[in-house]
């Protein structure tokens, strides 16, 4: 049995890497092809699909609804402002990165444990306050944290290796926006790597079992609390490398960039794409993030002014909302699953054209009963 279960989970892993290997091919055709414009809008892409896919593991594999993941990406911007000030930081990027990470890992184990308790709205109610409290404290530290007008990110400079490979594919040198959004997508592409593998092993199966049953998980010898904690820390790492990137993309951290409406918009990306999804939180995550410039175009090409088109996307936003909530409950992939699984699923036998007659025990039994006396 334990055999079996390593060559599944070595298959599963090579199969893993394989789509990463494709998705970073995948990025960079794409990002070499676009302009810097496009490259910015994908790099929104894919700090808020990074982000996203933590909470999706949170709240699809695990069944808790936080509404703070927007204090926890805050954590990690900031972390990245206090080590990349200026230009003079020599602070390599991939220790900045880390860095962030591990300090909204610490905030997601204490957070994690205060609420390991907590079920339902009561956790979502904590989580809220989370999110409305941590951007106030840049504001109560305004001498180191910035304040309202926040710290600015240096970008970092393009290294000679990147320089030399862009040069090599395109012809021409990557620039820092591009640049950032190769950094932003290769860290999505990791922390997919690593939340597949985590959700396809055993740790995974425990978070499954405390979503679905409680008591039948308790009972089967899971450490309820555990469980909890261990999810809401792997989610808060991924919002804090999704922080990471936001920064590096932005070029600041200002309390402003991390309100409630962020959370929210996390959220909807999960619901969006399809709760315990990968892939779902970075297609809601690509909704969220083309679906304000396509209606902008829109109501101008339909003779709206600016501020109208711009007022037209919260709109359509709900409309959006409210359409797969009521046509597809689970989400767009897990009505593609659905639709996938009936399709492979093989066709009921046609009904019989006329009853099968009697068989002869069935008679002979009938007769005999009839002349018992």
């Amino acid at each position: 049995m334990r055999g079996r279960a390593r060559r599944w989970a070595s298959v599963t892993l090579v199969r893993h890497l394989t789509v990463a290997v494709l998705g970073v091919v995948a990025v960079t055709f794409v990002l070499t092809a676009v302009s810097d414009f496009r490259a910015i809008q994908l790099t929104e892409m894919a700090y808020l699909g990074t982000a996203a896919a933590g909470l999706t593991v949170l709240t699809g594999l695990n069944g808790q609804i936080s509404l703070g993941h927007g204090a926890l990406m805050a954590l990690g911007a900031y972390t990245t402002a206090l080590l990349l000030p200026d230009r003079e930081a020599s602070t390599p990027l991939l220790l900045v990165v880390l860095l962030a990470v591990l300090v909204t890992v610490a905030a997601g184990v204490v957070v994690g444990v205060a609420a390991a308790r907590l079920h339902g709205p009561y956790l979502a109610g904590a989580t809220l306050a989370l999110a409305v409290a941590v951007p106030g404290i840049a504001l109560h530290f305004e001498s180191r944290l910035g304040g309202e007008q926040g710290l600015p990110v240096a970008p970092p400079e393009v290294p000679g290796w990147a320089l030399d490979a862009g040069y090599f594919l395109t012809g021409e040198d990557p620039t820092r926006t591009k640049f950032i959004a190769y950094v932003a997508w290769l860290t999505l592409i990791v922390t997919f790597l690593l939340l597949a593998n985590l959700s396809r092993s055993r740790v995974g199966r425990r978070w499954r079992a405390v979503r679905d049953d409680e008591v039948a998980a308790e009972l089967a010898g899971i450490d309820l609390a555990r469980a909890r904690v261990s999810a809401f820390v792997v989610s808060a790492a991924a919002a804090g490398a999704g922080g990471a990137m936001l920064a590096l993309a932005v070029r600041l951290a200002a309390p402003g960039s991390f309100t409630l409406v962020l959370s929210l918009t996390l959220l909807t990306a999960v619901v969006l794409g399809g709760l315990g999804s990968l892939t779902g939180a970075l297609l809601g995550a690509g909704l969220l993030t083309f679906l304000p410039q396509v209606v902008t175009d829109v109501g101008t090409d339909a003779g709206l002014s600016d501020i109208q088109a711009a007022q037209l996307s919260p709109l359509v936003y709900g409309v959006v909302m409210v359409v797969v909530v009521l046509l597809a409950p689970r989400g767009l992939m897990g009505t593609v699953h659905d639709l996938v699984v009936r399709r492979r699923r093989p066709a009921p036998p046609p009904p019989p054209d006329s009853p099968h007659p009697p068989s002869r025990a069935g008679a002979v039994s009938t007769t005999t009963k009839g002349t018992t006396p």
